[in-house]
């Protein structure tokens, strides 16, 4: 590069100008810092450095950590109030199984063969046979525990091999009942 000043030409090696241009960029550097350095504000609590903000982050770190297991606390309290109540409801449950167990005095199981009669709807009634097995055995009603169903069919159909409509029919039996 070459500047020429009246009839007298001077030269700049690049290096040189390369010098010269960052001096210049390092000086407006230093300008801008010292500019923005005096705006800050004089009072420092206004805005806090570095480390002053990682503190206080630390800081409301421990106060969530605090109010967290200050909760927990409150929880396990009423988990132990909640235990206490579901344990005695328990045994007032348990306490009514067996009062409805004591008033059941004679309750047992009776084996027969008892059959059920049709009902006007053509379904088996087995709440009459339930009752009559368990008279039959000394107790005075009962309800069904075990029934069985059979196909009962005529000789004829049994002879011939074929059955034919009408000649088979189902009969519902009580085999076993509860009975009072």
């Amino acid at each position: 590069m070459g500047i020429t000043t009246g009839s007298l030409t001077q030269y700049f090696p690049p290096a040189a100008v390369r010098a010269a241009a960052t001096a210049l960029f390092a000086s407006g550097i230093v300008l801008i810092s010292a500019v923005a350095f005096a705006e800050q504000p004089a009072n420092p609590q206004e805005e806090p450095g570095f480390f002053a903000s990682i503190g206080q982050w630390f800081a409301r770190q421990g106060d969530n950590i605090g109010s967290v297991f200050k909760d927990a606390g409150r929880k396990v309290e009423n988990f132990g109030h909640e235990a206490g109540v579901a344990a005695k409801t328990t045994a007032e449950g348990a306490r009514s199984a067996a009062d409805a167990v004591r008033r059941i005095p004679d309750a047992r199981t009776a084996s027969g063969h008892e059959k059920c009669r049709n009902a006007p709807n053509g379904a088996p009634d087995c709440v009459a046979a339930a009752t009559a097995l368990c008279r039959s055995k000394g107790f005075e009603s009962g309800k069904s525990l075990d029934m069985t169903t059979a196909q009962i069919c005529s000789p004829k159909a049994y002879l011939s091999g074929r059955v034919e409509p009408g000649d088979c029919h189902d009969e519902t039996f009580v085999s076993r009942a509860l009975c009072q």
